[in-house]
């Protein structure tokens, strides 16, 4: 997994659950804050979404804003340590997810956050851990998502094996988590195991929805079968479903489909 996708899956994870209620359609309260708890939950929604648009100056003055309104809020620390991350400032996240972890009384969400944290930060093993921790609570709605995660830090360690073992978890978790199916078939494909990794990705999609990247690692299988047709079909669909993703955009500048995508 990429560094952008990893800060992508963190963002999307946070960013769950700590919508703040009470908001109109356009994400405007629907009235002034009573309390500084409510200010603060107001000003991290909009620190989240300028994070989100790209706009690091806005989220800043809002995250900011929010952490002086209230201190013990755990996602306020939580979405901080996003911002952090995004301005190179890594240390400083490191810092507000622990904050975040001891005012949530490790809540599993945040396990799982600090865990992708750690692996996209060159502390694979540590990750592993605290993506465990998170799988092992049983109030967590989502452990599919750790079990992956714990395996994309192993494969980080070239741990392959072990790695494949926590995204079959992840799958028998949830069949149709299509991360734990990219993850899978992008091992098989790095492995050569074209027709596996191929059949993998054409059976989850047969019942599934597809995702951008499932459809480009199977472009990229096609071409390393030297499939044109099957290339073609894979980049079809991928400009029909997804026609603004980055994935679209990258087979479209890929010379006759015959061009090395990463």
């Amino acid at each position: 997994m990429t560094g952008r996708k990893i800060f992508a899956a963190l963002a999307g994870a946070a960013l769950a659950g700590v919508t703040l209620a009470g908001c109109a359609s356009g994400g405007v309260p629907d009235a002034r804050p009573s309390t500084n708890a409510d200010a603060a939950n107001i000003n991290m929604q909009l620190g989240l979404d300028y994070l989100r648009q790209g706009n690091l100056q806005l989220a800043n003055d809002k995250l900011k804003r929010a952490l002086s309104e209230d201190s013990h809020n755990a996602n306020v620390h939580g979405a901080v340590a996003l911002l952090d991350e995004q301005l190179g400032e890594v240390k400083d996240a490191d810092r507000e997810y622990r904050r975040a972890l001891a005012l949530s009384h490790s809540d599993p969400r945040w396990l799982n956050d600090y865990a992708v944290y750690l692996c996209s930060h060159g502390r694979a093993a540590e990750g592993v851990r605290y993506a465990d921790e998170a799988v092992a609570n049983p109030l967590y709605q989502t452990p599919w998502a750790a079990e992956n995660n714990a395996g994309i830090c192993l494969r980080s360690l070239h741990r392959d094996a072990e790695a494949l073992q926590r995204f079959t978890r992840a799958l028998q978790s949830n069949p149709g988590f299509a991360d734990a199916v990219y993850e899978i078939a992008s091992l098989e494909y790095t492995q050569q195991h074209y027709v596996q990794a191929r059949l993998r990705i054409d059976v989850f999609l047969l019942n599934n929805q597809s995702t951008p990247d499932l459809l480009l690692l199977g472009w990229r299988i096609a071409q390393a079968q030297d499939d044109a047709a099957g290339q073609q079909r894979y980049k079809t669909r991928l400009e029909h479903d997804f026609p603004s993703s980055a994935q679209a955009r990258a087979l479209e500048l890929a010379s006759g489909g015959s061009s090395q995508v990463d």
